[in-house]
């Protein structure tokens, strides 16, 4: 038998609103082990995309979400939970050096919060472009240029479904999906 205390309340509540969350069919949700020295309480998934064929082995887009909960508050947080993201996308060739992409991947985090109504404070975040060239004998593809996301912020309230569902459309974003209903044009058959 554990002694650990059993978790408070309100944070089973955000757990359980956090594992509502419906996804489209082009991602897939996994649990993550948080990172326990965050803070007294934590809990996390990831989101990654998939192919037609429900591949995702090499997914060209993934996120993880990690919710923290300090029952006493922090200062920084201005409240007592907080919800940490980290977005990488590939990016296309022509995406490479765009001056305007850091800014356009913050609008999707915004507009994603904006859009679900997902009501916050103290947010904050960095948005970086990366590339990476492999020499000898390390495996994968030569060369992966990248977009990366990082943010957080503070959500008002337990009910965190508004903020997964954020999450899940800023993953969405990042991976070019065109929003839900619409069909794109470039993989149509007609």
């Amino acid at each position: 038998m554990s002694d650990a205390p059993a978790p408070p309340q309100e944070f089973q509540q955000a757990v359980a609103s956090l594992r509502a969350v419906r996804l489209r069919p082009e991602l897939l949700l996994s649990p993550l082990e948080a990172p326990p020295r965050l803070a007294p309480w934590t809990w996390a998934f990831s989101v990654e995309t998939v192919g037609e064929d429900g591949d995702a082995a090499e997914p060209d887009t993934s996120g993880r979400l990690i919710l923290l909960h300090d029952p006493a508050g922090q200062d920084a947080w201005e409240g007592t939970f907080r919800l940490v993201c980290f977005v990488q996308a590939r990016l296309e060739p022509e995406q490479l050096g765009d001056e305007m992409l850091p800014v356009v991947g913050w609008s999707w985090l915004t507009e994603a919060l904006e859009q679900a109504g997902a009501e916050h404070v103290a947010l904050g975040g960095t948005v970086t472009q990366t590339s990476s060239v492999r020499f000898g004998d390390i495996a994968g593809p030569r060369r992966d240029d990248d977009v990366e996301l990082r943010a957080s912020w503070s959500p008002v309230g337990t009910d965190m479904s508004r903020h997964a569902e954020a999450f899940c459309a800023l993953v969405a974003s990042a991976a070019g999906l065109p929003p839900v209903g619409v069909a794109s044009l470039a993989t149509r058959r007609i």
